[in-house]
């Protein structure tokens, strides 16, 4: 009995060891959910100060010791002092045409035909009348000659009377009459010829000769389209085609009434035609239009091609900028020139730094002249990326990526 008793008195630890056993585990695991949390925020602020940095870029460019000079900037279009639109005074149907648009044509070349059977007509009905004109006088003529014969003879019977007076009388007349005749005779050959001159003048308006030495613009018809030059009728033509002379291209550009006395005749300039990038030719201010265009307040200036390209055609957009002195050869050639920004001083040398592969790498420099708002480099390309106002923490090879605008 005592023993039963003692044995009741023994601690069970197995029912308060299992509750232990459970919370120790699930602590753990929590303090090992925290430290990946720290150490998941920590990797997050190092990747994002470890990754590139968002700058500002600039290009490389090429620009001309021109701009130094430049007094106005302004923009035109290419235009032929001289061009004609090309019509025949005749009204007929188009007959022949043997030009396209680009063909290049001589003074007095023929270029285009009317049909000209009925002027043609004319013209050799008035020829004939020519010839009518002339045998009759060749007839006359003749009456003349035969009546001056009878008069002579009549002179010498006359004084014996051998004749009677009548009879000396109607020869006198004869002769007068016959002299008449060739007088009016020589008249209708000369109005004979005229009419022939007018039926040729007639045919030859209908050949189409070129006014002078140009190229062809436009063509406006074609063969089977009926010309009528001084009608506006339905499906009619007035103009054949559209001749311009090349040698007299020259820049027109609306300058502002308020830089007009910046502007004077003779003045050297320099053309850039958008059609002909990195070429630039000389001009010179041909002449101002004495009048202003009310709506836009811009008095038209007319600049000539000093230096002349093949390649430069009518209507073509072109940037003049007027200068204060003629350029040199040495002005004409382009420098390779960036922002002023981009340059920046490390160990007491000027270095620029160029995007390359998304990063930035010095690259020693050398500064030349203000080139208006650039200034000139050497030791990059153009093209070149570089970072604008880059700051003292920026380093050789640093990961960066241009910002957006």
């Amino acid at each position: 009995m005592a023993d039963h008793d003692l044995s009741r008195l023994k601690i069970d630890r197995s029912a308060t060891a299992a509750p232990g056993a459970r919370v120790r585990p699930r602590r753990r695991w929590l303090r090992y959910a925290g430290i990946a949390l720290i150490l998941l925020a920590v990797l997050g602020i190092a990747v994002r100060l470890a990754g590139p940095r968002s700058v500002q870029t600039t290009t490389v460019t090429s620009a001309y010791p021109t701009q130094n000079f430049t007094l106005l900037n302004a923009t035109g279009y290419v235009v032929p002092q001289r061009k004609a639109a090309v019509a025949s005074k005749a009204q007929g149907r188009l007959e022949w045409l043997g030009v396209l648009e680009g063909s290049r044509v001589k003074k007095d070349e023929v270029i285009a035909r009317l049909e000209s059977k009925d002027v043609s007509a004319s013209f050799a009905q008035a020829q004939a009348q020519v010839k009518v004109a002339q045998a009759n006088l060749a007839l006359q003529q003749a009456e003349l000659k035969d009546a001056e014969v009878n008069l002579r003879r009549s002179e010498i019977l006359i004084v014996p009377n051998a004749i009677s007076r009548n009879q000396y009388d109607a020869d006198v007349a004869r002769y007068h009459k016959a002299r008449a005749s060739v007088s009016s005779s020589q008249a209708s050959i000369a109005s004979a010829q005229a009419n022939a001159r007018a039926a040729e003048v007639a045919v030859e308006q209908t050949v189409v000769r070129a006014p002078f030495d140009g190229v062809v613009l436009v063509k406006h018809a074609n063969v089977g389209d009926n010309i009528t030059p001084f009608s506006a009728a339905a499906d009619t033509k007035g103009a054949i085609v559209t001749i311009a002379d090349m040698e007299t291209l020259e820049v027109e550009a609306d300058v502002a009434e308020s830089n007009i006395a910046r502007i004077h005749p003779g003045q050297p300039c320099e053309l850039l035609l958008d059609a002909l990038p990195g070429v630039r030719l000389a001009g010179q201010v041909s002449r101002i239009v004495p009048t202003v265009d009310r709506s836009k307040a811009t008095v038209l200036v007319k600049v000539r091609f000093v230096d002349r390209d093949a390649r430069v055609l009518p209507d073509m957009s072109a940037k003049i900028a007027f200068l204060s002195r003629a350029a040199t050869a040495q002005d004409r050639q382009p420098v390779i020139a960036a922002q002023p920004a981009a340059v920046v001083m490390r160990d007491g040398r000027p270095v620029v730094y160029v995007v390359r592969d998304g990063k930035a790498h010095e690259t020693p420099v050398k500064t030349g002249d203000k080139l208006g708002e650039l200034v000139a480099v050497q030791g990059v390309k153009p093209g070149d990326v570089l970072v604008l106002s880059p700051g003292d923490k920026l380093g050789d090879g640093d990961r960066v990526t241009p910002a957006k605008p």
